[in-house]
């Protein structure tokens, strides 16, 4: 049985090889079919169960969100993920869960950008500077050319750091504030904000929007002015109508109904045309899917 820590994960599948893994298999199969994820509730916070089944395998994700951990100078995300095979259901590899969600979700918000933003986006703003906005630093790099990268976090020593990882590529960069939003051509928000990050009114024409840092009906990064501007796409419309603030809060304030997702990914990667003009506003909203790791595991075990 294998096993895969962070770095022999990222090692054996950079950041365009798991965007290309992706677009095959949303492209190749419904994610739908699986079971949504299972949420538990636990002394320390919550603990979430995964599973998925497909040609890739069987696998299952276990993560525990624990909120007090940052405090203690410990992850905030705790995750292992084990991945059996799809005939004989025997284990063949056990990966870092943590750098598994990592690369997944930042490859999917590479692949909803490859098809929705404008050819010609070239200023990124991230809001967060952890894990999963390096991760998406590195996503949006492997997707578009990149000229200029504004970072907007609490803690400004890890904004900090993120700006000089991005100056390291070669990438312009510095620190900002939410209202600089106004001067992006792609926005990323990945954060554990409960509240939206910024007014939407203030995206410009033409921005591409990936959302990923909520994933329950109460919260949201994304207030409904963003949401109202925007064509909307999802991976999977079950789970983000059952876990996206982004679409629960406003659809229960009577703001739109379930039709304002015009497209989900696998109608994106297979030809469906979202952005009708380059001054529309787009948004992906992301929840994340176990069919997501499960075709991300398969590719790395198989790298081997």
């Amino acid at each position: 049985m294998q096993l895969l820590d962070a770095a022999e994960l990222r090692r054996r599948l950079p950041m365009p090889v798991a965007i290309d893994a992706l677009e095959a298999g949303f492209r190749q199969h419904d994610p739908s079919a699986g079971p949504l994820r299972s949420h538990v509730v636990t002394p320390g916070g919550s603990l979430l169960l995964m599973p998925a089944i497909g040609e890739g395998g069987v696998g299952v994700k276990l993560v525990t969100l624990t909120p007090s951990n940052p405090e203690r100078h410990l992850p905030l995300i705790g995750a292992v993920y084990v991945l059996f095979d799809a005939t004989t259901q025997t284990p063949e590899a056990v990966v870092d869960g943590a750098a598994l969600t990592s690369l997944r979700t930042a490859a999917v918000s590479g692949l909803a950008t490859r098809h929705l933003a404008n050819p010609d986006a070239a200023r990124l703003m991230i809001f967060g500077a952890g894990v999963q906005a390096r991760s998406h630093l590195d996503a949006m790099l492997g997707v578009r050319r990149i000229e200029h990268v504004t970072v907007v976090s609490r803690t400004l020593p890890r904004a900090q750091a993120l700006v000089d990882a991005a100056r390291e590529r070669g990438v312009g960069a510095d620190v900002g504030v939410s209202d600089d939003v106004a001067d992006a051509d792609l926005v990323c928000t990945c954060t554990t904000s409960d509240l939206p990050l910024f007014d939407g009114a203030r995206l410009s024409a033409g921005t591409h929007v990936n959302a990923v840092g909520s994933f329950q009906p109460t919260s949201r990064e994304l207030d409904t002015a963003a949401l109202l501007r925007a064509r909307v796409v999802v991976e999977a419309r079950e789970a983000a109508f059952a876990e996206a603030g982004e679409l629960a809060i406003p659809i229960g304030e009577g703001a739109f109904d379930r039709d304002h997702v015009v497209a989900d990914l696998v109608q994106v990667v297979n030809g469906a045309h979202v952005r009708l003009t380059p001054s529309a506003v787009t948004v992906f909203k992301s929840v994340g899917l176990a069919f997501e790791d499960l075709i991300v595991a398969r590719a790395a075990v198989d790298a081997a």
